[in-house]
């Protein structure tokens, strides 16, 4: 899928607040980075720890703290 694409599935799941979006791109890029291994099949050699990031939360495998799911 197209970063385009997974960008705005995540964005989406974020109840389209970038803010919230962003930070939490960023928290689970430095997890990625110390070492976390990835919830999707990315690999980390390949992709940067940032795309693997936005993919988890599109995907929904990784969740937004303090974010209600309707």
């Amino acid at each position: 899928m197209r970063l385009e694409k997974v960008a705005a599935k995540a964005l989406e799941k974020a109840n389209f607040n970038r803010y919230l979006l962003s930070a939490a791109v960023s928290k689970r890029a430095n997890e990625l980075a110390a070492g976390a291994e990835p919830l999707v099949n990315m690999d980390p050699k390949k992709y940067k720890f940032s795309d693997i990031a936005i993919t988890e939360i599109a995907e929904g495998v990784v969740k937004i703290e303090g974010m209600q799911q309707s």
